[in-house]
């Protein structure tokens, strides 16, 4: 059972990494485009919250032990999920 797990967790590893190649392409194509820039980064907050206000919150734990396992991957893992956004102090700096 061990070795599905590890199977799926690369599988859905080498899959985000296709994706994340995918965007960062997308990205570069727009470069210097702030407008086409910024719908990227809205479609991606959009992606997130519909992962964490559906998929995710479904399938929070139901145990202690399951819990406990999700609070240990978040710890040893890197944490919380974050899009941080720019304040209108960074942009503003970019003005002449």
């Amino acid at each position: 059972m061990d070795r599905d797990k590890d199977l799926d967790s690369e599988q859905l590893q080498a899959k985000l990494l296709e994706i994340s190649a995918d965007i960062r392409s997308l990205a570069k194509n727009y470069q210097g485009d702030n407008l086409a820039l910024l719908a990227i980064l809205r479609g991606l907050e959009e992606v997130h919250g519909e992962i964490r206000d559906g998929f995710f919150q479904a399938s929070l734990p139901d145990t202690r032990q399951k819990l406990y396992d999700l609070l240990k991957d978040i710890e040893e893992k890197g944490g919380w999920p974050y899009i941080e956004r720019m304040n209108l102090i960074s942009v503003l700096k970019k003005l002449p």
